[in-house]
């Protein structure tokens, strides 16, 4: 019989919750990115253009995100390596290079829409050319990362998204919600012409980033499996909770309030103030400049983590390789301040080109936890739950590029299609590999 008493538990409980709430961190740099003005420009599209009719794909984001992180940390956390070390010895050099490409391509395009959002959102503040501010901010976030690492980085984003969260559900406070209208838009539909927002609004919390990034963040803080628990809360704090509910108080404030999808990011924030006060309009704006400031330093780090492992290089600043890689990829966001055209919809189209890269990426994490990679079988629930978002992000994906090329191949359009078709091959071809595999595993057996 167990002498622990009630309140012996109890006390257990809290007192595991409050080293978790202490020690979490790397879920919350992936947040950052999931949380940043890509994911605005998609919800306030959304909402602006179609009410509340896509609230659905605004809540299924929440879960997809949480599990597509949570698996993600499996993986890091059984292997304790690098995702792209651990494809190489399991899969080979070419699948490797093949996912470091995906990801580096998505990252980079969206460091530079990025880099543009915070540089106008801060010219809109002080009044100084985004152009400055563009150079400015390059210079401060080599710097910092440069100079602390990623401690400094999952500090300032733990910080930061909290913010952004309490900005954006205090302005909620301030506008007129339809709970009817509301209830409505969680029964699943896609309006015409909603495909592109659809893929972006799964595209902020399913991105192939977030997903690669994931072992090495975990890697950075000395996680090892012994810290299933924390890792397990951490996703599930940053993802489900704060990513949820900053998405969910975004779309609900654009449905409510603005009546267009055409807008600019700082158009969207000013368009709240004949409609909803100078209080919303304040709110949204700080918002929006926070959660930019906090995606562009975590988008950082990602094509360094990835080009150092691939290259067997250090993923910390002790390693000048990896901390010159860090600074030329700060550097060269830039030129994403001298950007023309409207910001809104180049952040919608980011995170829907994320969308097709991000298929091949849960296909490789997959495979990767039903392989001899790791030493503990994946649930059947999970490997499911994994098939059900190849399914779901490769379904938005198809309908984001059939829309694209239906208004005519441009080359934008035709660099997608081509980057849609060779990840869609890949995503397939390493699905028949592994159905291969276990064909000839089991006609040995028997």
């Amino acid at each position: 019989m167990s002498n622990v008493t009630s309140a012996e538990e109890s006390a257990g409980v809290s007192e595991t919750l409050t080293e978790y709430l202490g020690e979490m961190g790397p879920s919350w740099v992936a947040g950052a990115v999931a949380a940043g003005p890509a994911t605005i420009g998609s919800l306030v599209t959304a909402g602006g253009a179609y009410g509340y009719s896509m609230l659905w794909v605004v809540v299924l984001s929440a879960g997809a995100g949480a599990l597509a992180q949570y698996l993600a940390m499996r993986l890091g956390l059984l292997t304790e390596r690098g995702i792209v070390g651990v494809v190489e010895d399991t899969l080979g050099e070419t699948w490797a290079w093949l996912l470091v490409a995906d990801a580096v391509v998505a990252s980079g395009v969206a460091q530079l829409v990025i880099m543009k959002t915070v540089a106008t959102v801060s010219a809109t503040v002080t009044g100084v050319d985004a152009r400055i501010w563009g150079v400015a901010w390059a210079v401060v976030l080599a710097a910092g990362l440069a100079g602390r690492g990623y401690r400094f980085l999952e500090v300032a984003a733990k910080v930061l998204v909290l913010g952004v969260v309490v900005a954006f559900v205090a302005s909620l406070f301030v506008v007129p919600i339809d709970a009817g209208a509301a209830a409505a838009g969680l029964v699943p539909s896609v309006p015409p012409g909603g495909a592109l927002v659809a893929a972006g609004i799964l595209g902020g919390a399913v991105h192939i980033t977030l997903i690669t990034m994931h072992s090495y963040t975990m890697r950075s803080r000395g996680w090892t499996r012994e810290d299933y628990g924390l890792a397990t809360f951490d996703v599930g704090a940053s993802m489900l909770v704060a990513f949820g509910v900053y998405s969910l108080a975004i779309f609900l404030v654009a449905a409510s309030v603005l009546t267009s999808g055409d807008l600019t990011a700082v158009g969207a924030a000013q368009a709240l103030g004949p409609v909803a006060g100078d209080n919303a309009q304040l709110l949204f704006l700080v918002g929006l400049w926070g959660a930019a400031v906090s995606t562009l330093g975590a988008n950082t780090i990602v094509p360094p983590f990835l080009l150092a492992d691939k290259f067997g290089w250090g993923t910390t600043v002790d390693d000048n390789r990896y901390r010159a890689l860090l600074v030329g990829v700060a550097l060269l966001s830039a030129p994403g301040a001298f950007i023309g055209g409207a910001v809104l919809g180049q952040l919608v189209l980011v995170l829907a080109l994320g969308t097709v890269g991000t298929p091949f990426a849960i296909a490789v994490v997959l495979y990767l936890l039903n392989s001899d990679a790791v030493d503990v079988p994946n649930s059947t629930l999970s490997n499911v739950g994994g098939l059900a978002l190849v399914t779901v992000a490769g379904a938005l994906a198809a309908n984001f590029v059939r829309e694209q090329v239906a208004g005519g191949v441009t080359p934008l359009s035709g660099f997608v299609l081509a980057f849609a078709v060779a990840l869609g091959l890949a995503t397939v071809g390493l699905l028949a590999k592994y159905v291969t595999e276990e064909l000839g595993t089991g006609s040995q057996t028997a």
